[in-house]
């Protein structure tokens, strides 16, 4: 039997707890085009509640505690929510809101807290916008969009039709989709804005509609071998599969899908991983359970190497070149020091498989492929 003897210092005094809270603002919206996409209420706080299990399992043979807060708040709560958890003194937040919010709550924290961004894509949050106490977990569009750029050209489908939304999220999706088409060759034949009327996303685009619309919305294109929908307000991405005038596959937005996480990755022990977060939800796990999960663990893991639960130590140590995580993709996953961005394989993704992994092989780097994906450190506009 193997016996586990915590080292004498834990022995002596009681556990140290290292404190965190998970903030999600949730945005009054349409709903989803498929009521398979309905949120869940736990959203994020179900990721949350595994890494707490996780970090706690090594953290209190360490003599560590962890905990961490579940705040809901609308846009008009955000700012009164976070002034709540800094005067309690949180020093780790992680936060879940659009671009514009996580900024927002990045300047009020200031130097309080350390504000852990699981779900803001934008690539200005890692840019001309970026923040010295941000660290960014969920990955930007530059890399979603580098990710599935990597996978075509390796397919040899260089021309694209990209159809993007007429909100301006969609447009810097689709910004880092012409970004990724310069970066790797690929040639952007057309571009067409789907513009949101902002009807009844089931009622107004039924099948019978769409059946009629989206043919006449894509016919007459120049020759592409692939459209990519750049719909990062899912207005109307999932109704072009099947539906465009000429016979071909969609990505991006709908169809073949870069994500940080799927529910259907078995590979790198990530069964084992799926099955427990089920068995603790009842139910799969979304990117942002993914992403806050990863968040929180990134803490526990600075926790275990730093031997500490002082938050500036905890800090030092994730920012610092000796920080590294497991996130079961398949190889270490570490942060850019030039905007604290989380480096990450992004999968490539249908509806019930991830198809493919990028980084993809034949893309090489001079100190990591990973970071192929998104911006590099000759082209960051970020100045901490």
């Amino acid at each position: 039997m193997l016996l586990l003897v915590q080292p004498a210092w834990a022995q002596q005094a009681p556990p140290q707890t290292v404190r965190a809270a998970v903030l999600r603002v949730d945005v009054p919206a349409l709903p989803p085009i498929s009521r398979l996409d309905a949120p869940p209420v736990d959203l994020g706080f179900a990721g949350a509640r595994l890494a707490i299990q996780d970090n706690d399992t090594t953290g209190r043979f360490m003599g560590q505690d962890f905990e961490a807060l579940e705040i809901v708040a609308g846009p008009d709560t955000a700012a009164a929510e976070m002034q709540k958890l800094l005067d309690q003194g949180i020093p780790f937040i992680v936060t879940l809101a659009d671009a514009d919010q996580t900024l927002a709550l990045a300047d009020q924290a200031g130097d309080r807290a350390l504000i852990l961004n699981a779900k803001a894509r934008g690539d200005r949050l890692r840019g001309v916008d970026c923040r010295a106490n941000t660290v960014h977990v969920a990955p930007s569009q530059a890399m979603l969009a580098d990710a599935l750029a990597q996978f075509l050209m390796w397919k040899k489908w260089p021309e694209w039709m990209l159809v993007e939304g007429s909100h301006p999220q969609d447009t810097a999706l689709a910004d880092a989709y012409r970004r990724a088409a310069t970066k790797f060759g690929a040639e952007i034949v057309e571009t067409r804005i789907y513009e949101d009327t902002g009807g009844g996303r089931r009622t107004d685009t039924g099948h019978v509609q769409v059946q009629a619309q989206m043919p006449v919305f894509t016919q007459r294109a120049p020759d592409h071998d692939v459209l990519i929908a750049a719909d990062e307000t899912g207005v109307f991405a999932q109704w072009l599969p099947y539906q465009t005038w000429d016979a071909r596959p969609v990505a991006g937005s709908a169809g073949l899908v870069p994500r940080s996480w799927h529910p259907a990755l078995e590979a790198w022990g990530a069964t084992q991983f799926q099955n427990r977060f089920e068995e603790l939800a009842h139910r799969r796990m979304w990117e942002e359970d993914y992403q806050t999960w990863l968040a929180l663990r990134m803490i526990g893991e600075a926790a275990t190497r730093a031997q500490s639960t002082d938050p500036a130590a905890l800090r030092d140590f994730m920012l610092s070149p000796n920080f590294e995580i497991a996130g079961f993709k398949g190889q270490k996953l570490t942060l850019r020091d030039w905007d604290h961005q989380l480096r990450q394989p992004i999968l490539l993704t249908t509806g019930d498989v991830t198809a493919s992994v990028s980084p993809q092989d034949q893309y090489l780097h001079q100190s990591s492929a990973l970071d192929t994906l998104g911006i590099d450190r000759p082209e960051t506009e970020c100045k901490f």
